[in-house]
């Protein structure tokens, strides 16, 4: 019995929706609000970003256009900061302007769609919408829409399986997508549907190579590490205010020392960080 790999890995993600055409627009089209569905796409190169210091390496990005002209932005983000909003509008708007190329007119841009699968919950409030459409209209009627951005969060803890039985392909991606390490048995419903099943085989641990599992596991390392500077620097800043600038400081010193080529030994007793924490941020 095969056993499955993490699909919000940075390596299982993109090599199922970022390789794989018909799978990234079967995702699309059975998650976003599209009018018109998308029928073919092409893939552009992932934006370069301002640098966050405290999860530069948590999110994943795969980036498209389709038949029409609109750009989607599918990114898959392992932890929550409030930072996180501001780099998927910055992405979203970025790749809006970068449309209008010299003696193009306005008329001619078309819209961004930004996807951003959450793996944390950031709406506790709110504990049955996992949801989160997002797009620019009149406050005193939502229904007058300036068209050109629009953005979808989803939380993925928040996403409970339906009924048994025929599930919409909308249910089943999010299914595939929650689906942990180290899994043996997965919702039968996936295997069902087409693309669903063909998306699983490559999540099975044995589709892939030592050095690849290697890269694999080392990008857990550095969401774990990740995490581990973002609660200690939340745990500070509750108690002295700067929980941010000691995250940025941390994150600074190590980078800095790493590019001056200090040895990880100096690097350690500099930090206070393990030697194997310090090596998951290379």
């Amino acid at each position: 019995m095969p056993r499955y790999l993490d699909p919000k890995n940075d390596l299982t993600f993109k090599r199922i929706f970022g390789e794989h055409k018909h799978l990234c627009m079967s995702l699309l089209n059975s998650i976003l609000p599209l009018d018109v569905p998308i029928i073919s796409i092409e893939y552009l190169p992932v934006e370069l970003t301002p640098e966050i210091p405290e999860n530069k390496n948590s999110i994943v990005d795969v980036r498209c256009i389709d038949q029409n002209g609109r750009q989607f932005i599918v990114e898959m983000q392992m932890y929550w900061t409030d930072a996180f909003t501001s780099r998927v509008l910055f992405n979203a708007s970025k790749a809006y302007v970068r449309q209008l190329t010299k003696g193009k007119d306005y008329k001619y841009l078309q819209p961004v769609y930004a996807l951003a699968f959450v793996n944390e919950i950031f709406e506790p409030t709110k504990p049955e919408e996992y949801y989160h459409h997002y797009k620019i209209v009149n406050v005193q009627d939502t229904n007058e829409q300036i068209k050109g951005l629009e953005f979808v969060f989803i939380e993925l803890p928040k996403f409970k399986p339906g009924n048994k039985g025929e599930k919409k392909l909308h249910e089943l991606w999010l299914d595939f997508l929650n689906i942990e390490d180290a899994t043996v048995h997965v919702p039968a419903e996936l295997f069902d549907e087409a693309d669903t099943r063909e998306a699983l085989g490559y999540l099975e641990e044995g589709a892939y190579t030592e050095a690849q599992m290697n890269a694999y596991d080392h990008y857990w390392d550095i969401i774990s590490t990740e995490k581990m500077f973002l609660s200690s620097a939340f745990a500070d800043g509750m108690a002295e205010g700067k929980a941010e600038g000691k995250a940025e400081e941390r994150f600074e010193i190590v980078r800095n020392s790493l590019r001056a080529g200090l040895p990880v030994k100096t690097i350690s007793q500099i930090t206070g960080l393990s030697p194997e924490e310090i090596e998951a941020l290379k």
